[in-house]
């Protein structure tokens, strides 16, 4: 958990010039206007202003207008660089959607462009200026230095400048940040890029469409609107939430609560806190709240994946590799599964090569047509009675084994490491139920490119059931427990703890039974997959409600989440994360009786067993942050979707398998699509309120962590996160000011 990656700033060379600084400095400075955009099939939550959140929120804010009114102007220059640029990023990045692919990408994004761009014939019959593309410099800085020197910027005005560049296109360059500061370096070698490398290209290309670019004058300023009634809003939330927080504040905790049946670790995520209510209904259940890949760092590799991928949350490096193994299963079943699975990869393979193929699409329209035509309709029509066919031919073709993971290279005392700060920080220490279910979550669509947006974001946008299950298999080891023991956390030879994965599209739960397990407890699990069911069942009928689906009762309920789930044509399978407006951290008995109506986070901590802080700490700087980005993100997404989002799912178009355009030509689109946060074009659904975090501990914890720890005075200090303290020892509720000390809430 302390080993945070510390992205590498990108290319920071250059020809220094007596004048002024690096242009890999000035580069560096002006792109805190753009934020990382993941692509999408591992698509992270992120604060669309993080590089302006040293500022107050409402400079930042006011920053990000005054940019992105300038960049909007009807200027044919402007308009002309973008649609270049665009067509070069497009082909540049492009991930197998293209036939051909561009050549020599190794070069990186300017290398290649400056390969190619003399034999450009649009580019060519664009004016004098196209000259110089026979005089392209070998780098990219130099390329820079040049074209400011050509468009007369004067050299006070080139950090401006540059960030105006940045500005024209923030989704683009977002996507050129990612790949320079948090792509994995043996991917990011293949296609180098950089923002230097981005702004290289683009004022090559402004040299010759827009010769006058330094000229043009900056659009006067506008405030939004929404800046004068937010705090109110934001003070109604917060005080009704602490309203219904504080009657269970001085509640104390039973000093000999019995066993309960079982306890369900759930991710934080906020479409855990309904199910949680619902299934604490069915039965002597205890939950809690923990960060969803479970305090386990590292990429894993499922059975039947072809290859691993990093599964923590992006502020973290994976610090080891876990894939999983057949267990337990007859040998010819195993050899039954691997022929399935070569046999069910061959008729896609095929179906690939004739659709991308220079000729064979014409054979694919009368090859496949009238088949391709009848599943058309099946999947319009009947998307669930397809999509159970489908299952039961691969379950025929391809018969399930069971699997473990492989933690050989995971030493018995580092796993303990995990074990024990994951069971320390969420306060499970004491009165370990027989079953202890770890329960992480993912989420089942079809047709849907922002899929990964409504995975688990703790794990890198994937699902979170593979360190559901690394987790328990560590916490079974009987050489962990005699570790673990030794350090004060005794673990009883009758808990069985359980991997297990939450659909959050239709909150089925699938529970993982280890072979070792034993009579008694294969009863126990049958029955709380009962409850489970249950739960989904009550469940689903508000999940339906909030999304304007009629259903009778909890079966119909469960059928139409069924449904929208299998439905290709279905534009809004779930709400994800919309409403979310809280983080609070405490224990479950603060929120347990309490409907928070899917709207917190809710991180399960007890300050009384971490006397040192140093639990609250890490919830504060790495789950809260987490939260902060998914926040922000919803936030702004909701308050001008053009801008900060991706606009209709209806006139989308996926661009090179990493993102989304609106048409054939846009910036690629890093927010959030029209339909998770509005309920129709008019209508809003999420209400953009700044993160409110409300911790169940005493304020002299609280005040040196800040003090601590840069990030949190930043996200604190500068309005970005609201932060209230509830105090043990009288119940009372605190706020934060920006001046960072303390207030009385009313």
């Amino acid at each position: 958990m302390n080993a945070l990656l510390r992205p590498d700033a990108g290319r920071r060379t250059g020809r220094r010039h007596p004048e002024g600084p690096q242009i890999g400095e000035l580069v560096a400075a002006a792109s805190d206007v753009v934020a990382p955009a993941w692509p999408l099939k591992t698509f992270i939550a992120v604060n669309p202003l993080q590089g302006l959140e040293d500022r107050p929120f409402e400079g930042a804010v006011l920053e990000a207008q005054h940019l992105r009114q300038s960049e909007r102007r009807p200027d044919a220059g402007l308009q002309a660089v973008n649609r270049e640029l665009i067509k070069w990023c497009s082909v540049f990045f492009d991930e197998g959607q293209a036939v051909f692919a561009m050549p020599n990408r190794h070069l990186g994004l300017y290398g290649a462009f400056a390969d190619l761009a003399p034999f450009d014939r649009r580019l060519r019959k664009a004016g004098p200026a196209a000259d110089l593309l026979d005089s392209l410099s070998d780098s990219p800085e130099a390329a820079i230095e040049a074209c400011l020197e050509r468009l007369r910027v004067p050299r006070d005005g080139r950090e401006e400048f540059l960030r105006r560049a940045l500005a024209a296109l923030p989704g683009w360059a977002g996507h050129v940040k990612w790949r320079q500061d948090w792509q994995e370096p043996e991917e990011a070698a293949k296609r180098p890029a950089s923002l230097v490398d981005y702004l290289a290209v683009r004022l090559v290309l402004t040299c010759i469409l827009w010769p006058r670019a330094a000229e043009a004058e900056d659009a006067p300023p506008s405030e939004p609107s929404f800046l004068a009634e937010l705090p109110a809003r934001e003070a109604s939330y917060r005080d009704t939430l602490l309203g219904k927080l504080l009657p269970h504040a001085g509640t104390p905790e039973p000093a000999d609560r019995p066993r309960p049946d079982a306890q369900l670790v759930f991710c934080i995520d906020v479409r855990s806190e309904p199910f949680r209510r619902r299934l604490e209904e069915q039965g002597d259940y205890e939950t809690f709240g923990f960060a969803g890949f479970f305090g386990i760092p590292v990429r894993v590799k499922g059975y039947d994946d072809d290859r691993s991928h990093a599964s923590c949350p992006v502020l973290l490096k994976p610090s080891h590799e876990v894939c999983e193994r057949a267990s337990g299963a007859e040998p010819a079943r195993v050899r039954r599964h691997e022929l399935g699975r070569t046999l069910l990869r061959l008729p896609n393979s095929f179906y690939r090569w004739l659709k991308y193929g220079f000729a064979t699409p014409f054979a694919l329209v009368e090859l496949l047509g009238p088949w391709l035509g009848l599943r058309m309709l099946a999947r319009t029509f009947c998307p669930s009675l397809l999509a159970a066919a489908s299952t039961s031919l691969k379950t025929a073709v391809m018969p399930p084994v069971p699997t473990e993971p492989v933690l050989d290279g995971i030493p018995p005392d580092g796993q303990a490491d995990f074990a024990e700060s994951a069971l320390r920080m969420m306060g499970l220490t004491g009165n370990l139920a027989p079953l202890v279910v770890l329960c992480g979550h993912g989420s089942t669509t079809t047709n849907n490119a922002y899929g990964s947006a409504l995975d688990c974001g703790a794990c890198g946008g994937n699902h979170g059931g593979m360190n559901a299950r690394i987790l328990a298999s560590i916490l079974n080891d009987g050489r962990v427990r005699t570790i673990l023991a030794g350090r004060g956390l005794a673990i009883p030879d009758s808990t069985l703890f359980l991997g297990a994965e939450h659909d959050t599209t239709t909150d089925r739960v699938e529970v993982g039974v280890p072979a070792h397990a034993g009579d008694e407890h294969r009863s126990r699990i049958a029955r709380l997959r009962v409850d489970l069911d249950q739960a989904a069942s009550q469940n689903a009928r508000d999940r339906c409600r909030s999304l304007g689906v009629e259903a009778a009762d909890g079966p119909q309920a469960v059928r139409a989440t069924e449904r929208r789930r299998a439905d290709w044509s279905e534009v809004r399978p779930e709400w994800g994360l919309a409403r979310n407006a809280a983080f609070i951290v405490g224990p479950r008995r603060l929120t347990r009786s309490i409907d928070l109506e899917g709207r917190c986070f809710l991180h399960s901590y007890d300050w009384r067993t971490d006397p040192t802080g140093k639990y609250l700490a890490t919830i504060l700087t790495a789950p809260m942050v987490v939260a902060q980005w998914i926040n922000s993100q919803y936030f702004f997404s909701a308050l001008d979707n053009v801008a900060y989002g991706s606009g209709s799912k209806v006139t989308q178009n996926v661009t090179g398998k990493i993102g989304v355009m609106q048409g054939n030509a846009s910036d690629l689109m890093h927010g959030l699509p029209l339909q998770s946060v509005h309920a129709s074009d008019e209508k809003p659904y999420h209400e953009p309120l700044r993160l409110l975090t409300a911790v169940f501990a005493p304020r002299e914890m609280i005040d040196p962590i800040i003090q601590r720890q840069e990030v949190l005075r930043k996200l604190f200090g500068n309005g970005w996160v609201q932060l209230a303290c509830i105090e043990p020892e009288d119940g009372r509720a605190y706020r934060l000011n920006r001046d960072l000390t303390w207030a009385a809430c009313s």
